[in-house]
């Protein structure tokens, strides 16, 4: 192939929340060259170096080709389509005949790029009486989210390209990005003589060597040093008092905690030297503008909730809001949470956030007499076998289950455990987008179409739904011609006939994806019929935020549909202007509503809590899952795509190794309340005495070309505890898993 212009086609990297623009060559369904695209509306030709290796997960040597069934004694038989279809919509029928649907718990809805198969995922569980759902989303962000939601009921994002002062609490954007051409904004914060980068973390990571400040807190004492950041901006007055008063409410119950804090004392349990917690704070106090972005390792960490509730008071208390380079609420595309879905799980009475139950709590609304244990689960683009804490209880929950079907590319551990699995097309064989649209003031949505075919044998997941949805019959296929018709005679037709349609059948409107597919989807261009669903989320859009809409040029709901097909390099859905960030807040005085009761008790209990949660038998802190050059969670299974860390080696600090008997490049044996494993150790001076840490993205199930099985690395959540989270939002505590580590060969052989 020629390195002719139009032989590069747009789409997208999928390895994490960014999905930065690129432009690919495919040759014989591989993707032969990649590179950055200029011409995407938020990333403008930037990507990192993961994004060249999308080929392995394309070509991944183990993806599945048939509908598998599993037999009785374990092993897998292929089956056609239909009955594939036919047996899977029957078993959940009677589950839910039988204990009722409630009882069938959905995990997923899609990884770092595949969010528009799990839109079609609702009708399905909606029209069997399914509620229950859990994804990634629950290990790691539904803290942050319960806090946003009392604060203002929406998501914040950092400006950090404008921003003075930009603020990472447990946070390596060098490493992970999740902002738009991040390393890029990175370098110019460093070169900038005017601005500053403060960093939390107790590693010194690459973004850490980048900062004017780094706290280094000791692992799992965050909230000490950010309840002692809030402190001294209280108590040495550097507070936006004018802002205060005009839009937050509650501000004097929390002011008076954070008067009692003792700074000094603080930072000595965080490990942190007082005068350099001092300046960082002033620097906040004093910055025309301020950004903030909290990530895993505080999320994933003991006291997450109350860490997001203090290090949005470094942004809250100084008034960088709404203005440029400070925090923004922003518009959103289709919601990663949904609104008001609060409630308890039936067995434990976990917390459900924003529609989804903690990940951790699964083994334990399973394996139990309890009458509401689930009874059935569906899986889709997710792995929860690997990625839940304690991963052993989790396969034993779902061989307890009497139905588990998991929709993917591959045979994942999960999908070994299943008694159906379903090939799913890859995302670069079907129409796809991200739903992680959070940028102001311009946001961004980006419509991927297929690069190829669909793999013989495998169906994108709104096919899959749909086929499903078919076979129990909830709608009655001669209901939807009327549909169908308009929508042949173009867009101003079928909304009319839809929103009619609708309005006398209330049926309808409970599985708006599937009659969307089955009536718009036919009458789009060749292959975008899996696209059908984002019609109704635009015309949301253009209702939500008509302004903004507007301003982006898209003149109504339909027009930003059409500009969002024909933009194969993305479009910018919503412009909105730094005012209207007060609009945003959700509350009926349009007020920061920053007292909650429950935080304020947590920062004064901080007094008397222990700042370290090691024992003698388990002295050491491990970071289970770290995200490293060469990682990418386990959407690449096969591990010939890393040239480097190929073992990923167990970090251990200089003073750890010496006091230990570690040799560089030598073995370990790690043993954790959970289990054992064993690493090649890397020494490491960012790392603190006491703290360790695993990557991401390790220890799958491969198998390799000859038939043998590759299983590189440790995987991380054979070593973590389903019990150790969070007492707020039930989020997992793999970024601080107390464990043993000793050199191997200096101890007899253990099993394990």
């Amino acid at each position: 192939m020629t390195d002719d212009k139009a032989d590069w086609q747009p789409t997208a990297c999928i390895l994490c929340e960014c999905n930065c623009g690129i432009v690919v060559q495919v040759e014989d369904r591989t993707l032969a060259r990649i590179r950055g695209d200029k011409h995407h509306p938020a990333s403008r030709g930037y990507t990192c170096n993961k994004a060249l290796r999308l080929d392995h997960y394309q070509n991944n040597r183990n993806r599945l080709t048939s509908p598998m069934r599993r037999r009785p004694d374990g092993s897998f038989e292929e089956i056609d389509w239909d009955t594939a279809i036919s047996e899977i919509a029957a078993g959940f029928r009677a589950v839910a005949d039988t204990h009722g649907g409630d009882k069938i718990v959905y995990y997923g809805g899609g990884g770092q790029g595949n969010h528009l198969g799990g839109a079609y995922s609702g009708a399905f569980l909606r029209a069997l009486g399914s509620h229950y759902k859990s994804n990634a989303l629950a290990q790691e962000k539904t803290g942050e989210h319960w806090v946003d939601a009392h604060f203002y009921g929406n998501h914040t994002r950092g400006e950090f390209e404008r921003a003075e002062v930009s603020v990472f609490v447990g946070k390596n954007p060098w490493m992970s990005q999740s902002f738009p051409r991040a390393r890029v904004v990175l370098n110019e914060i460093a070169k900038d003589p005017s601005r500053s980068m403060i960093v939390i973390d107790p590693v010194i990571t690459d973004t850490a060597k980048m900062a004017d400040f780094h706290l280094r807190v000791r692992p799992g004492t965050d909230a000490w040093c950010l309840a002692a950041l809030a402190a001294v901006l209280v108590q040495e007055d550097l507070c936006d008092e004018e802002f205060l008063a005009e839009h937050v409410t509650g501000v004097g119950p929390v002011c008076e905690v954070l008067r009692e804090v003792p700074v000094g004392e603080y930072a000595r349990r965080c490990g942190v030297d007082e005068s350099l917690l001092r300046a960082a704070a002033r620097r906040i106090g004093t910055a025309g503008s301020v950004a903030v972005f909290e990530d895993l390792g505080v999320q994933q960490a003991p006291n997450s909730t109350l860490c997001s509730y203090l290090d949005k008071m470094l942004w809250i208390l100084t008034g960088n809001f709404a203005k440029p380079g400070g925090q923004h609420l922003h518009s959103s595309f289709a919601p990663l949470f949904r609104p008001g879905g609060v409630g308890r799980t039936p067995v434990t009475g976990a917390p459900i956030i924003g529609g989804l139950m903690p990940s951790n709590v699964l083994p334990e609304e399973i394996l139990t007499d309890h009458p509401d244990r689930f009874r059935a689960m569906i899986v889709e683009s997710s792995n929860p076998a690997h990625s839940v804490a304690d991963s052993a209880a989790v396969r034993r929950a779902l061989a307890a289950l009497e139905l588990v079907v998991v929709i993917d590319v591959a045979m994942t551990e999960t999908a070994r455990l299943a008694h159906y699995v379903l090939p799913a097309a890859s995302q670069f064989e079907k129409p796809e987008a991200t739903f992680f649209n959070l940028e102001f003031p311009h946001n961004t949505f980006h419509l991927r179409h297929r690069l190829m075919e669909p793999l013989a044998g495998t169906l994108p997941e709104p096919e899959i739904w749909a086929r499903l949805m078919r076979e129990l019959g909830v709608v009655d296929a001669a209901e939807l011609e009327p549909l169908r018709a308009a929508a042949e005679q173009g867009r101003e037709a079928f909304t009319a006939a839809f929103f009619a349609a609708v309005g006398t059948n209330p049926g309808l409107g409970k599985v708006l994806p599937f009659v969307l597919y089955e009536t718009l989807g036919p009458a789009l261009p060749d292959g975008l019929s899996g696209a059908a669903a984002l019609w109704g989320l635009a015309q949301k859009a253009a209702m939500t935020y008509p302004e903004a809409v507007r301003r982006a040029g898209h003149a109504d709901g339909n027009a930003l549909f059409d500009a969002i097909l024909a933009g194969r390099s993305g479009v910018t859905f919503t412009v909105h202007e730094y005012g209207e960030d007060f609009a945003l807040i959700s509350h009926p005085d349009r007020r920061i509503a920053v007292e909650m009761p429950e935080m304020l008790t947590e920062i004064r209990a901080l007094a008397e809590a222990p700042a370290s949660l090691t024992t003698a038998e388990f002295p050491i802190v491990l970071s289970a899952g770290e995200r490293r050059a060469h990682t990418a969670n386990d959407i690449i299974r096969d591990p010939s795509w890393r040239k480097r860390d190929v073992d990923g080696a167990l970090r251990v600090s200089i003073e750890d190794a010496g006091r230990l008997g570690l040799t560089d490049g030598g073995r370990a044996l790690i043993t954790t309340a959970a289990g054992r494993a064993e690493a090649t150790v890397e020494i490491s001076d960012a790392m603190l005495a006491g703290h360790a840490s695993l990557p991401n993205g390790y220890g799958l199930d491969f198998v390799d070309g000859d038939g043998s099985a590759v299983i590189p690395g440790v995987a991380p959540n054979a070593l973590t505890s389903g019990g150790w989270r969070d007492a707020y939002a039930g989020t997992p505590w793999h970024k601080h898993v107390p464990a043993r580590i000793e050199a191997v060969g200096a101890l007899a052989p253990t099993g394990g």
